[in-house]
């Protein structure tokens, strides 16, 4: 079952939530069925590099705080099917700079290659997002991509080097459209647990691709929400 609309927060642990840690800034390990704290970022590509070298969102070197970077945080159960949702009223160039990465760690300070969430002309509204881990220890970080073959039946367009589907601004409903832009990250887990459990959400996403997740995700929303 998915875990609709969880919001930027952090929750509550749960009687099975044997990981203590919320800070997205703190190294961890943890079980299957844990909640795991991480954060995505949103600001200027360059704004995560410094010297050429990316570095994680919780790295002084970066001085984003005082700029226009946003930030999100979430805790999901590891390895649960779990759709995201981000407000992005905030979102636009002029204000956080286009860009998104996920991150979480200090020490082992995994993090995602900047991904294009917005330009001046189109907003990119789906992702998904796996989190790698091995023994416990989140070791990655990627955003997987499947291309621009529902852009057509779905009215958008294809941007990203040809790998995203994406919306025209205009037709967004902060500017008087119809369009619900706010982002969705479907998420999915890989790797191994610290007692060695494997982790499966990814592999169940690779055999529901033949589905549209994400006009499920949106028929979803949609009842939760409501008109």
């Amino acid at each position: 079952m998915y875990a609709v609309m969880m919001m930027a927060m952090v929750t509550a642990v749960c009687p099975l939530d044997t990981n203590t840690v919320f800070d997205p800034c703190s190294d961890t390990k943890v079980l299957r069925w844990d909640g795991f704290t991480f954060g995505l970022a949103f600001s200027s590509k360059d704004s995560f590099f410094s010297d050429q070298i990316q570095l994680s969102p919780c790295d002084s070197r970066l001085s984003l705080q005082g700029t226009a970077a946003k930030l999100a945080v979430f805790r999901p159960k590891v390895d649960e099917l779990t759709f995201l949702t981000v407000n992005t009223s905030d979102l636009y160039p002029v204000k956080s700079g286009g860009y998104m990465v996920a991150f979480a760690g200090r020490h082992y300070a995994a993090r995602s290659i900047p991904t294009l969430v917005v330009d001046e002309s189109n907003i990119i509204t789906s992702f998904t997002l796996v989190l790698e881990f091995q023994k416990g220890r989140l070791v990655n970080l990627y955003w997987k991509k499947f291309g621009c073959k529902s852009c057509t039946e779905s009215s958008r367009i294809c941007i990203d080097n040809q790998e995203s589907c994406a919306t025209p601004i205009s037709k967004c409903n902060t500017n008087g459209g119809s369009v619900d832009c706010n982002l969705s990250v479907q998420l999915a887990f890989s790797g191994t647990d610290k007692k060695l459990e494997v982790l499966n959400s990814w592999y169940e996403i690779e055999k529901l691709r033949q589905y549209s997740l994400v006009g499920l995700y949106e028929n979803i929303k949609g009842m939760v929400i409501g008109p």
